[in-house]
């Protein structure tokens, strides 16, 4: 009896081991790179979420457009989150990367800012316009001035629109390109800024009280997460994109943004 009882302790101690490492393997680490505002939050707003299901939500934070690409391309990254889609096309085009959309979360509506101007008409014939230095925000800035009616755009510009595909610039407006990031900074040292809106966030510009010119919310714009193709169906990352596209996401961004600096689009 002594042996049985012996041998059922062993058999029950093994299967307890192997249960234990079960749980041990169950649980998963994802490394999400993005910018500060609002990806981080809504980052963190999830994290506790994705715990709970046994998923560990790693955030690091970047401050530039090309260095979170480059780390989901080469594996040091799971994903990232801080782009639009005409970005992400227009980075793979350029750069030979293979990354894909998982999923879109909201929109940041982009606008133009002055320091020194509170109206449109305000802006001075020769003013300096800051826009940003990258294909798809400089386009986007540009078809936002032609929104504006303070330039036209020849009828092929498209989305990568630059200072060459303007047709008609009647207050012979000068455009200097500036790093995204940047703009905020030489806002104070141009007469006006086309700027993203997490940009913009960071630095306590709001599109509706401080803009000169907001873009609509029709806009194409929207921001996603993004993986390298062939993990499309990892279940970590469709377990982030699900948390990001609920309820407690759209309280969130209402709560925090009522002005309608974000927009959620699920």
């Amino acid at each position: 009896m002594k042996k049985i009882f012996g041998t059922a302790l062993a058999v029950i101690s093994a299967i307890a081991l192997l249960s234990g490492c079960k749980k041990k393997d169950s649980s998963v680490t994802i490394k999400v790179g993005a910018t500060p505002v609002p990806h981080e939050g809504l980052l963190n707003l999830v994290k506790d979420d994705l715990a709970a299901s046994g998923i560990k939500l790693d955030i690091i934070e970047f401050n530039d457009y090309v260095t979170p690409n480059s780390a989901v391309e080469s594996g040091d990254l799971d994903a990232n989150f801080f782009q639009h889609k005409p970005y992400l096309d227009s980075f793979n085009s350029e750069h030979g990367t293979h990354l894909v959309d998982i999923g879109g979360i909201h929109i940041e509506p982009f606008a133009l800012y002055s320091k020194k101007y509170s109206k449109l008409e305000e802006i001075p014939e020769g003013a300096t316009i800051a826009i940003p230095n990258d294909p798809t925000n400089e386009g986007r800035a540009l078809l936002l001035l032609q929104a504006a009616n303070l330039i036209t755009l020849k009828s092929d510009a498209g989305l990568e629109a630059t200072p060459v595909s303007i047709e008609s610039n009647p207050k012979n407006f000068k455009f200097t390109e500036v790093e995204a990031a940047s703009l905020p900074r030489v806002l104070p040292d141009v007469d006006a800024a086309a700027i993203n809106g997490n940009y913009a966030l960071a630095v306590g510009l709001n599109s509706t009280k401080d803009g000169l010119f907001v873009e609509g919310k029709d806009s194409p714009y929207v921001n996603i997460v993004v993986t390298k193709a062939g993990r499309e169906n990892d279940s970590a990352l469709k377990a982030l994109v699900n948390a990001l596209q609920t309820q407690k996401v759209r309280d969130w961004v209402k709560e925090n943004y009522p002005n309608g600096d974000v927009v959620t689009v699920f």
